[in-house]
């Protein structure tokens, strides 16, 4: 079984930063990507950011420039440093990882049980 534990999220004012955290634990082969994702009871579950092991990373447009995603495979960790935090970005953010079980020896997608950011204007 494979554990993301999250931590970070908060209150913040707007214009704000924080920075999400997010640990794998458990019996597993390898990790591929890992990733971020929002969702409010208003909106359908968002991509925010995603980082392949070697580093490649990409962005929903409506985050770029203010957000930044990065890992630390050794951790087996990945990171969402928030920046210039809106009102908009208000939501309940999801680790997302793939990895390989070593019970299951297939490649699964593993979740976080999601923290809560709320930015206040």
């Amino acid at each position: 079984q494979v554990q993301l534990v999250e931590s970070g999220g908060g209150l913040v004012q707007a214009g704000g930063s924080l920075r999400l955290s997010c640990a794998a634990s458990g019996s597993f082969f390898s990790i591929g990507a890992m990733n971020w994702y929002r969702q409010t009871p208003a909106k359908q579950r968002e991509l925010v950011a995603t980082a392949q092991r070697a580093g490649t990373t990409n962005y929903a447009d409506s985050v770029k420039g203010r957000f930044t995603i990065s890992r630390d495979n050794a951790k087996n960790t990945v990171y969402l440093q928030m920046n210039s935090l809106e009102p908009e970005d208000t939501a309940v953010y999801y680790c997302n990882a793939r990895a390989k079980s070593t019970w299951t020896s297939v490649w699964s997608d593993y979740w976080g049980q999601g923290t809560q950011v709320t930015v206040s204007s």
